[in-house]
């Protein structure tokens, strides 16, 4: 799952209320200011490096799947079924780290939060790395999905809240690119090592994240928020250099938090009042088309996908599917505030729908006997063009898009049940690929093509563009 987080409302990003966080000095003092961003930068740094390690992780178990299904089946004996379970329940933890972690990250704060998470995916590596069968492999994934549910939250959350407001939105970017790099890391390693192994090597960026979290900062922002004013003092004095004038910024975060206090306490049934409910709608709708597209579906089992296709190697293709996503994740991020939202996901959609079309197209050719040397081909180009088109928009758009929509008094209860659909559906396709794939190899891939093409559909009719758009605007947008 590629993740902008849903309670934007703590990084200090929520319209209305930026004005607490835009400084109050002039132009006479920009000399100020640049001292300040610069007495800060590399403790920002390698804060971000340590908080990204989570991310890593986050990919290294999502990509474990795919280059190790027909090792870890023929090994433990597993059937289909089996491994099916061991492939989506990853997805079930997540589930429940997700809708889990804001609370936890409040009581224990950010680096508690992540310290913990680390501690679920070491767990459920070790589990996966002695497992004789299906039942220890199964629990190891759910530890290690937990753990990742946690992260997906807590990493940007904290990158949002430790970095200057000139740096915030480029750092936050590096949590996608990041789990981008660790599912390649993890398809391009499990193509020459065994899965034992593989999963050993999941333990690395957690070891490197409990190591730096003894050498950085707690969020000043949580500091404050729990009341910790001295050792909040102290944090933000780390990060903004020694020489910097932090008084300014400690009344802003300190105004703002007050005010984020004094708003009404917003319950889920309070989503489906007329003036939220297509807000929400638009939500829950985007991050459906995202799931039920096929991405988890084909990232899981790409290496099996290949193989099935008549590819001579799966791991000629996994290694190309590694490849494609990371530049191609760079690609979309710059293009984010340039093109538009709409745009962007309209276009990468419509080449998610290309690449299922091609993919199902060369195993319908299979099916039938016809052309057979195009059946590769096809099956290796048309998922490497859906990776490709899913990674510059329908992977992170989404996200971006819903952080935008929902006033900020109900951002919080609904990013939680957006958060929960999205990981209900990266199961739901997670679970039914090999089963599908069984009943039909074609008929799978145009299914996913066919839910491309509605959200193609969709957002042309119902999603307002954001970009450049005040909370306000984008509201008159929506329920105009």
């Amino acid at each position: 799952m590629t993740i902008r987080q849903f309670k934007d409302v703590e990084s200090g990003e929520i319209n209305g209320l930026e004005d607490l966080e835009k400084p109050l000095i002039g132009a006479d003092d920009e000399k100020i200011v640049v001292h300040h961003e610069n007495g800060s930068i590399w403790m920002v740094l390698l804060c971000t490096f340590v908080a990204v390690c989570g991310s890593f992780e986050f990919g290294s178990c999502v990509g474990y799947s795919a280059p190790t299904q027909s090792a870890i089946s023929e090994d433990l004996n597993l059937s289909l079924s089996e491994f099916s379970m061991f492939g989506s329940i990853l997805t079930i933890g997540a589930m429940l780290g997700a809708v889990t972690s804001g609370r936890i990250a409040d009581m224990i704060g950010r680096k508690g939060a992540m310290r913990l998470s680390a501690g679920f995916c070491i767990t459920g590596w070790l589990a996966v790395y002695f497992s004789k069968g299906a039942v220890s492999l199964d629990i190891g994934r759910f530890s290690t999905g937990y753990g990742i549910g946690v992260f997906s939250y807590v990493v940007p959350i904290f990158i949002a809240e430790i970095a200057p407001k000139n740096l915030r939105g480029g750092l936050t970017t590096l949590n996608q690119l990041m789990i981008v790099t660790g599912s390649s890391v993890a398809f391009l390693i499990g193509t020459i090592i065994p899965w034992r192994e593989l999963a050993l090597t999941g333990l690395v960026p957690c070891i490197f994240l409990f190591v730096g979290l003894c050498f950085i900062p707690e969020s000043p922002r949580w500091l404050a928020k729990v009341g910790q004013n001295k050792e909040f003092q102290v944090a933000l004095r780390k990060l903004r250099g020694k020489d910097a004038d932090i008084t300014q910024e400690a009344a802003e975060i300190q105004m703002y938090i007050e005010t984020l206090q004094s708003l009404p306490k917003t319950r889920m049934l309070d989503l489906f009042q007329p003036k939220y409910i297509r807000s929400v709608m638009i939500g829950v709708a985007l991050m459906v088309f995202q799931q039920f597209g096929g991405i988890n579906g084909i990232s899981f089992y790409a290496s099996e996908t290949f193989a099935s296709a008549g590819l001579s190697s799966g791991k000629a293709g996994t290694i190309a599917y590694a490849c494609v996503q990371v530049p191609i994740t760079v690609v979309g991020a710059m293009l984010m505030d340039k093109s538009g939202r709409r745009p962007l996901i309209m276009v990468s959609a419509a080449g998610t729908f290309l690449g299922c079309f091609m993919s199902g197209t060369s195993f319908y050719l299979k099916e039938h006997n016809l052309l057979p040397e195009w059946v590769p081909i096809l099956a290796v180009g048309g998922v490497l063009i859906y990776v490709a088109s899913f990674s510059i928009g329908m992977g992170a758009v989404p996200w971006v898009i819903m952080s935008e929509i929902f006033p900020i008094n109900i951002k919080g209860v609904a990013g939680s049940l957006v958060v929960l659909v999205n990981w209900l559906g990266a199961w739901a396709v997670s679970y039914t690929f090999n089963f599908l794939m069984s009943w039909s190899s074609s008929g799978t891939f145009f299914i996913y093509s066919g839910f491309s093409l509605m959200t193609i559909l969709y957002v042309a009719k119902f999603v307002p563009e954001t970009k450049g758009k005040t909370l306000e605007e984008i509201q008159a947008c929506i329920n105009s």
